[in-house]
């Protein structure tokens, strides 16, 4: 006979059998692991962002370093 394959679950440094658990445990593992997942994924996005930011901000520096272009003046006839 083949072996029963286990999914070990760590939480606090306990281990547990996820085949072993109810029901409810499961689904309550299931939305651990995807707010895991979404957190990754924001995490991710926010970088983006905190990049794109770094990125606007430096370019707004280089445009005020820039010596600002007068206007031409106005005839008066």
């Amino acid at each position: 006979m083949g072996e029963k394959k286990t999914t070990p679950i760590t939480i606090d440094n306990k281990e547990y059998i996820l085949e072993q658990m109810t029901q409810e445990q499961r689904l309550l593992v299931d939305h651990c692991l995807d707010l895991d997942r979404k957190i990754a994924s924001t995490q991710f996005n926010l970088d983006q962002l905190r990049v794109g930011k770094d990125a606007f901000v430096n370019m707004l520096k280089t445009a005020l370093e820039k010596p600002a272009e007068s206007a031409p003046a106005e005839t008066v006839q």
